[in-house]
């Protein structure tokens, strides 16, 4: 299998590490990123065999591929999809799979025209607490799901101001960013369809009046500071300055079919023990929890004085194992044995959440979830 990369970021380059444990047969071929010689250095001898491009459409006309992996910049996934969609190649499209209605309902048509299997970057939904908690939620044991609370407190949450990150022209915020991913694996647990959303965002912490562009190199307080990228090396702009981009908190109620409803946080200020990514699903017969920091699943059965606990280990590729299966289908998808197991409709739907909980924010309305 012959896999072409445009956009050879660090997610995309994580994966690329990761490619030779899973399949020893699929090879990175060529690589479409204006930043050849840093890349160049970046892989040694291994650049060797792979072709460079400044541009996709470069690539996508000389190369013959089998499959295509896109790691760009956010606002770019749309039109790089498209360009291998109209190819009909399978795809491997980094979320969020657009960061704005427009360019999603661009995405969606194009879709629907195309012959390709996408598999969007969604580990979350593949992790081994997942599966399990996927497993018990089918059998029964806890009820019917009528009740849904989720977290995501995010203890690096500095790379979202120090970095490219922190323009919201490219990431479209953080809802976008990180409750695509819980809201897409949230729907697969439940099993049912979103159909309103009510969402709350605030920026209460990084926002400030140092001046625009000041990077922390350049900063009096640059050994004193507690967002200081001097000591912790994820992006090298001041997080306090006035043109720091992204809300610091966000909150969201979403309302399913069936009535239910979810209440989800997120959080990017708080830091060590304070994090936690997880989710809690109640029945009537029991409760389901689990949080990925801790790695344990629990039960509390409701009618009985029983609680069941799994602590499972630690998955140490990435996205605790959620990355391998992500890699491993596609190279399935590829070889035409295996169906996208987080298709574009999964990656359509939550970033079309997302877009909504940014548009419910900003007019303190609920918003249905649909593409009128």
């Amino acid at each position: 299998m012959r896999i072409g990369i445009i956009g050879y970021g660090l997610r995309i380059r994580s994966l690329y590490n990761l490619l030779p444990k899973i399949s020893t047969d699929c090879k990175v071929v060529a690589i479409a990123d204006p930043r050849i010689e840093e890349i160049r250095t970046d892989l040694g001898s291994e650049s060797e065999s792979i072709t460079f491009f400044e541009s996709a459409d470069d690539m996508l006309q000389h190369m013959q591929l089998d499959g295509v992996m896109v790691g760009t910049r956010c606002d770019l996934h749309t039109d790089i999809a498209l360009k291998i969609l109209e190819r009909n190649l399978p795809l491997f499209l980094e979320k969020p799979v657009a960061t704005n209605i427009h360019d999603l309902t661009r995405l969606k048509a194009g879709y629907e025209d195309s012959k390709s299997q996408v598999v969007v970057s969604f580990p979350l939904r593949h992790t081994a607490l997942v599966e399990l908690a996927k497993e018990i939620v089918d059998s029964g044991k806890i009820g019917t799901i009528e009740h849904v609370q989720a977290v995501n407190n995010v203890p690096y949450g500095g790379v979202y101001y120090h970095s490219w990150y922190r323009d919201e022209q490219i990431t479209g915020g953080l809802f976008l960013q990180k409750a695509t991913h819980d809201f897409d694996y949230i729907n697969y647990l439940v099993g049912l369809k979103p159909l309103a959303i009510c969402a709350m965002k605030s920026k209460q912490i990084f926002k400030g009046n140092k001046p625009a562009n000041l990077k922390c190199t350049d900063c009096d307080e640059k050994y004193t500071c507690a967002e200081s990228t001097i000591v912790n090396q994820i992006g090298e702009y001041c997080s306090f300055a006035e043109d720091t981009g992204n809300e610091d908190s966000g909150s969201a109620l979403i309302h399913y079919e069936s009535g239910m409803h979810l209440s989800y946080s997120q959080n990017f200020f708080a830091r060590r023990g304070a994090a936690k990514r997880g989710v809690r699903l109640l029945g009537y017969k029991g409760t389901l929890e689990f949080d990925w920091y801790s790695n344990k699943l629990e039960i509390h059965m409701h009618h009985e004085p029983r609680v069941e606990t799994h602590q499972l280990d630690v998955d140490p590729n990435g996205h605790s194992g959620g990355d391998s299966k992500l890699l491993l289908n596609f190279i399935q998808v590829m070889r035409g044995q295996e169906q996208s197991l987080t298709s574009l409709d999964d990656g359509l739907l939550s970033a079309l959440m997302c877009i909504k909980a940014n548009e419910s924010a900003n007019s303190h309305t609920f918003c249905n979830i649909n593409w009128d």
